[in-house]
């Protein structure tokens, strides 16, 4: 099995079905072996290369054959050193004349050396040992010399030559050879030997492709493609073949897991809708909500468990469409479970739903892991004897010491931040696999539907709530800070309340923590204690009394970082102003913007773009901020602009992740790779026939046979 790995993409941890449906794929491959092996299996890699090599997510051989190169170096024979020639790689004889160091043993070492006609060039190493230097390139010795000439003033100089032989080694140069992503401690002549000799554990594998689209579309075999891609990264048709055997790979696990559970029974929930008739609701579902909730009840009725995502925009009322679920499942007898990602978000959900069933015979209880004692043993209590009926809370609801007595129900609220194996083991809390729902406020675009969730039915909630307002946004320049600050006045004067989003200065709680707490310093020096501070540091009970007091209108500006990015519901917060906001992606931004609108005033997001020059893209994400509401659209255009791997953010833990497949060859391929995907299942006898045996090496080639031990909760 592939072993979890914290660096580098994430693996998804997806079961396939085969165990259940008798295809045995209980073991991987043997010919895959020798590709799963540690890098220290290879020769020269020991503790000193592992580092570097660890830093990449470089552990295993597989990983080595997957790192594939970003360019091409191609080199030029020339007879003498030419300004003209500024800006390529040259291969030239030189002749080194002098050494030259600076003061400082830090400085960079200067050869002086001249060609057949007696030009100079500097051939300049950084941070090296002169001794070595004198060795490498003794004086009045002719060399032959490869590296980019670069000019330096009216000077040539080559900085750390690439490759420095005797004369008669000539032949050994290559004349084109690929550039590897690389870290600190590892050279690009290291990268390619490694490169090579991962190729060489490469194997000839069966064909998994449909043979009719392998053709039309003039794909070579793996092997041939595996070998081009490295030889030459231009190659697009090798990288192309690369990138659908992922994503085809991906597919078949979905699908394989989709048939599978088509397969098992669960528990019919039919409400009779005696608890939900006698729900106030302060407006009328929108046509959007019911057509969901129908679907909802149509899947809760069957004996097949139900796995259905509701995509919503902010504000677009999942959560009443996801009380409506579980009021139907307690009508029936069972119990339901919301798990939310955040402490902040549960304690809401409990809030919310606990006021809008409040004098009905529901009883809901909070778990999280801030709960002990006797508190604790009671909820435990509660939930084992079936007199709980709902539990909301964070990851803490599934461990192990967590019983139910009739768990009919499982509800994860923004799915992206929860693996497809915490999500299963929620399942697996029930003697009958429950019914799965999983809700997300971001958007998805459909490309990432099919490959993050391509095995369950989807339902859209695409109509807002009456009386959801537009929000105005508007971009400023970061030396208007003071006026926005005067603004802030302006709005708290007239009784409003706002946030301030601190910038995201890198994915690093403490940087974050310290940004916010400056500008905490700065507001509460204006505003006093109407000022309250949250982030991602602060034990839990600190940040919900300032929550909790933000709510209540005591404290009038919070300073926060992401922390508040879902589900934070104050309606009389109008005003969020996000600084630095190039720094942040689309659909973050999107998120935090949907804390306000809430209530029934007008309500602004006021993007303070930082003051260093702004990128293309970052100019791109602020003006559609500025001029779209439309969540779908955001997302659409966040996929284009940022790629896949992180429109979903970058907490995924462990949903699809693409290491060969980029964003647009998703776009392209994904639609084939269902079809060949779907056909290989319901045509080519799954992974039974010919083909479906190359499919089953695939699937463990590309590690889409994880989490196996899950498979029952599915």
């Amino acid at each position: 099995m592939g072993r979890p790995n914290s660096i580098g993409p994430p693996r998804i941890l997806i079961c396939v079905a085969g165990w259940v449906m008798g295809w045995g794929i209980a073991m991987r491959p043997e010919i895959l072996n020798p590709l799963f092996a540690e890098t220290e299996a290879l020769k020269g890699v020991g503790a000193s290369l592992s580092k570097p090599l660890t830093k990449l997510g470089l552990t295993r051989v597989v990983d080595l054959l997957f790192h594939l190169p970003t360019g091409l170096v191609e080199r030029v024979p020339v007879e003498g050193l030419k300004m003209s020639d500024a800006g390529r790689t040259i291969i030239i004889e030189l002749t080194p004349v002098d050494y030259k160091s600076g003061r400082s043993p830090r400085g960079p070492i200067r050869v002086h050396a001249t060609d057949k006609g007696g030009d100079y060039v500097s051939l300049v190493y950084f941070g090296g040992n002169a001794g070595w230097v004198r060795k490498l390139l003794p004086l009045d010795e002719p060399k032959l010399i490869s590296g980019k000439l670069e000019s330096y003033g009216q000077e040539l100089q080559i900085v750390h030559p690439d490759h420095v032989l005797a004369l008669d080694e000539a032949a050994s140069l290559p004349m084109r050879e690929a550039v590897y992503p690389l870290s600190d401690g590892l050279t690009g002549k290291r990268m390619r030997q490694l490169a090579g000799m991962a190729l060489e554990r490469a194997p000839n594998l069966p064909e998994w492709i449909e043979p009719s689209l392998k053709a039309q579309r003039g794909w070579a075999d793996w092997h041939d493609a595996i070998q081009a891609a490295h030889a030459d990264p231009r190659d697009e048709r090798a990288r192309a073949r690369l990138a659908y055997d992922e994503i085809f790979a991906n597919q078949l696990a979905l699908m394989l897991v989709r048939a599978s559970s088509r397969k098992r029974r669960g528990r019919a929930i039919a409400g009779d809708g005696r608890l939900r008739d006698q729900l106030r609701l302060p407006y009328a579902l929108t046509g959007a909500q019911r057509r969901v909730i129908g679907e909802i009840e149509g899947d809760l009725a069957q004996h097949v468990p139900m796995t259905r995502l509701v995509q919503g925009d902010v504000g677009s009322g999942k959560t009443m469409v996801a009380l409506h679920a579980l009021l139907a499942a307690v009508e029936a007898g069972f119990q339901g479970a919301l798990l939310a990602p955040t402490e902040i978000l549960a304690r809401q959900h409990f809030a919310t739903i606990s006021a809008q069933v409040a004098g009905l015979p529901v009883n809901v209880a909070i778990l999280t892991g801030r709960d002990k004692g006797r508190v604790r043993e009671s909820t435990l209590m509660g939930l084992a004897d079936g007199s709980i009926d709902i539990l909301i809370g964070t990851h803490a609801i599934f461990q192990e010491a967590v019983s139910y007595k009739a768990l009919g129900l499982v509800i994860v609220d923004e799915q992206h931040r929860f693996g497809v194996a915490q999500r299963m083991m929620l399942q697996a809390k029930a003697e009958l696999p429950p019914h799965l729902l999983v809700m997300t406020a971001t958007p998805i675009p459909r490309t990432l539907t099919l490959t993050h969730y391509g095995e369950m039915d989807v339902s859209r909630i695409d109509e807002m709530p009456p009386g959801r307002q537009t929000i105005r946004t508007s971009v400023m320049a970061h030396d208007r800070i003071p006026a926005v600050v005067d603004g802030l006045a302006r709005h708290l004067s007239n009784g409003g309340q706002a946030y301030w989003v601190c910038p995201l200065v890198e994915e690093n709680e403490t940087s974050d923590r310290a940004a916010a707490e400056a500008r905490f310093a700065a507001l509460k020096a204006r505003f006093g204690d109407r000022v309250g501070l949250v982030h991602g540091r602060m034990k839990g009970p600190e940040k919900d009394a300032v929550m909790d007091r933000f709510q209540r209108g005591e404290v009038a500006v919070l300073v926060a970082t992401t922390v508040i990015e879902v589900g934070v519901d104050v309606p009389n917060a109008t005003l969020i102003v996000i600084e630095e906001a190039d720094r942040f992606g689309l659909a973050q931004l999107h998120q935090l913007r949907g804390r306000v609108g809430r209530g029934g005033g007008e309500s602004n997001c006021l993007l303070i773009r930082s003051d260093a020059p702004l990128s293309e893209t970052a100019r791109a994400r602020l003006a559609l901020m500025r001029e779209s509401n439309d969540g779908f659209r955001i997302a659409e255009e966040d996929l284009r602009l940022r790629g896949g791997g992180e429109v979903l953010g970058t907490r995924q833990s462990g949903e699809a992740g693409f290491r060969l497949a980029n964003p647009d060859q998703v776009s392209a391929l994904i639609q084939s790779a269902t079809d060949d995907a779907r056909l290989l299942v319901d045509r080519d006898g799954g992974l039974a026939g010919e083909r479906g045996q190359a499919a089953r090496v695939a699937l463990y080639l590309f590690e889409r046979d994880s989490a196996v031990s899950l498979l029952r909760s599915g």
